[in-house]
This record gives structure tokens, sequence and C-alpha cells, in this order.
């Protein structure tokens, strides 16, 4: 098995939902969540302090799933520099991902060869909204970046003081020169 599933953790809410840490200072944005990682382990987001993040709701029986095998290649090219890709499982969209967290482990290893982190399935939107996904979606907290999830494959690209400097929306792939761009111009920052 070689999905990392551990880095992220911590549902800490009936293991089915983000929660901002006790104490989590405001500006800590992003990085003030603790979730599960498919692994069941918790996974502190402050644990990616100083460190770029790109957050990516997965889907693996979706139209956009090829997505896995450049954001895999995106991981491999920048994690030295300091990037961290990180896939979050999602069923909110036709029933695409309906597999179960050892399931999805399977299915990231077997067919994309996945090493980034994967955390455990959670609700991006509507009921049962995880508190990650509240926080990034709602303009009070995240203006600018904010809005309904749309479908699967939305990524929010992360400085490395945990605010959001980016929303990609599914269609557009992580090899397009404005998200490389992005990306880059995140990891010059120290």
């Amino acid at each position: 098995m070689r999905v990392f599933a551990a880095g992220l953790e911590g549902w800490e809410k009936a293991g089915k939902s983000s929660a901002p840490d006790a104490g989590a200072k405001k500006e800590e944005g992003v990085l003030g969540f603790t979730m599960k990682g498919l692994d069941g382990k918790d996974v502190k987001l402050s644990d990616f302090k100083g460190k770029v993040v790109l957050l990516v709701n997965v889907a693996s029986k979706c139209g956009l799933t090829p997505q896995y095998k450049e954001l895999q290649a995106l991981h491999e090219k920048y994690r030295e520099k300091g990037l961290v890709v990180i896939g979050i499982p999602a069923n909110e969209f036709g029933g695409q991902e309906p597999g179960t967290d050892a399931d999805i482990r399977e299915f990231c290893d077997s067919k994309f060869g996945v090493t980034f982190p994967m955390l455990s399935k959670v609700v991006v939107k509507g009921d049962g909204i995880c508190p990650l996904y509240k926080f990034l979606t709602d303009e009070k907290t995240n203006p600018g970046f904010s809005g309904e999830i749309k479908w699967n494959f939305t990524k929010f690209l992360v400085s490395r003081e945990g605010k959001v400097v980016k929303r990609v929306e599914p269609k557009t792939k992580v090899v397009e020169e404005d998200v490389i761009k992005a990306i880059e111009g995140e990891l010059e920052k120290k």
C-alpha cells in the first residue's frame, strides 16, 4: 500500500467531520483544522504549517478522476520544494465516491500510485458539510475564494501560513500554466 494516509487526522465529531482544534486561532485559517486520514488516524493540518498545500475533493468514479495522475506528478515534482497535495474524497456529486476508506486507498494505490496524503471521506456541500469545507466555502471565512463546491476535483491552494490564495474549478487541470504559476509563486515565498 503506497497511499499516504496519515498526516491530516482527527475527525473529531463522530469520525465524519473536520473540526477546528481546541483553541485554534482564526488567523490559522485552513491550518486550524484536524481531519481523519484514510487509516482512521488524526491528521492535524497545522502539521503542514510552512508548506504550500493543495486541497482537492476527489472521487474514484468521476469523469475527472484521471486528474489523480496529474496530482501525483505535481506531488512528485514539487514536494521537495514544500508542496503538499491532499486528496479529500467526497460523494456528493452523482455518488461517484461510494467506497469505504479502504476501497479508496486500494483504488488510489492500484490505479494511480498515489503517495500524497489522502483523508477520510467527508461531506463537502449541503447537509452535514464538514467544518473544513464550511470554512472554505463561506464568504465570511474565505472571502474571494468562497462559494459552493460545484463538482469533484475543486482545488484550493493554501499558503504556507494557511490562507487560501487561489481556487481552481474542477475541469481546470493542475498542469495548466496559471495553476503552475500560482503554485510556483507560493513556493518561492519563504
